[in-house]
C-alpha cells in the first residue's frame, strides 16, 4: 500500500474514475460491502471487481477485513479508508469530520455484533441493483442506509433501508418507493408485526403511504408472519399483500 504522505491525496485523485468515486460514496453511506456486493453494484465480473478493489486498497481509498467464521472462509469486506474520506470531503468542500468520517469508527463494524445484519441487509439492495442492470429496463434508482433512515424518520419508524425501484414502461417510467425490514429470525413475530404501527403513523404524518418489504429467512417464517398480519388486519392493524399484488 502507498504510505501516508502529503502527496497521497493528489495521487489518489489523479487515478480515480467516476465509478471509483461513486463506490467510495456508497461505502460511506452503507458502511460495509463485500466483494460480491460490489460486483453486483458496479462490475460485470468478479475478476474485474477484485482487480479494481485491490488498486483502491493499495491507494488507501478503501480498507478491508475478513471476518472470522466457524467454518469456511468469509468474503472480504470493504470500508472507506482515510484517503478516500479526505477525497470525498474535498469534493464537497468540507472536512472529513463534517462528512461524518472517523477511521476508527469505520473499522469498528468489523467487530460489531451488527456486522452480519448490516452486510445481509446490503445484499438485498445489491441483488436488486444487479437484477436491474441485467434486465436493462429497470433499476434501483435510490438506496438509503439505516443511519439515514433513522435520522429522517427514527421517531416513528426505523427501517433497515429505503429504496426506489424504477421500471421503464411504454407510458413512461414507474417508480415504487419501499422500506426494507430485514428479519434474521431472532425476534418474536409479534414484535416484528408491531413495527408496522410505526410505518402507519409515519404515513399519517407525511400523507405518503410507502410499502414495507419484509425479507424473511425461511418460507415457514414468512407464512407465519402472513398469518399473524392477516389475523390482525381487521382490528385496525396494517395488512399484508403478496409481492405480486403490490
Amino acid at each position: 500500500r502507498l504510505t501516508r504522505s502529503p502527496g497521497l491525496l493528489a495521487a489518489l485523485a489523479a487515478r480515480l474514475t467516476a465509478r471509483d468515486r461513486w463506490l467510495l460514496r456508497m461505502l460511506h453511506e452503507h458502511r460495509v460491502l463485500t466483494t460480491t456486493q460490489i460486483t453486483w453494484l458496479a462490475f460485470g465480473t468478479g475478476r474485474a471487481a477484485t482487480a479494481r478493489l485491490l488498486t483502491l486498497y493499495q491507494l488507501r481509498a478503501i480498507d478491508r477485513f475478513r471476518p472470522l467464521t466457524v467454518t469456511g472462509s468469509a468474503p472480504l469486506h470493504f470500508v472507506l479508508d482515510e484517503a478516500g474520506a479526505y477525497l470525498l470531503a474535498a469534493e464537497d468542500g468540507i472536512t472529513p469530520g463534517q462528512l461524518g468520517y472517523r477511521r476508527d469508527r469505520a473499522l469498528a463494524i468489523a467487530l460489531s455484533a451488527q456486522l452480519a445484519h448490516a452486510a445481509d441487509t446490503n445484499s438485498v439492495f445489491c441483488a436488486l441493483a444487479a437484477q436491474g442492470r441485467q434486465a436493462g429496463d429497470a433499476a434501483l434508482t435510490c438506496w438509503w442506509s439505516e443511519r439515514r433512515c433513522a435520522a429522517l424518520w427514527g421517531d416513528l419508524a426505523r427501517p433497515d433501508g429505503y429504496g426506489q425501484w424504477t421500471e421503464h414502461a411504454p407510458a413512461g417510467p414507474v417508480t415504487t418507493d419501499f422500506f426494507l425490514e430485514y428479519d434474521t429470525g431472532t425476534e418474536n413475530l409479534h414484535r416484528v408485526a408491531a413495527k408496522l404501527a410505526g410505518y402507519r403513523d409515519l404515513a399519517a404524518r407525511t400523507g405518503i403511504t410507502t410499502p414495507v418489504l419484509f425479507w424473511l429467512p425461511s418460507a415457514r417464517r414468512e407464512a407465519s408472519l402472513r398469518a399473524l398480519l392477516a389475523s390482525t388486519a381487521g382490528r385496525g392493524s396494517p395488512g399484508v399483500r403478496t409481492a405480486g399484488a403490490i
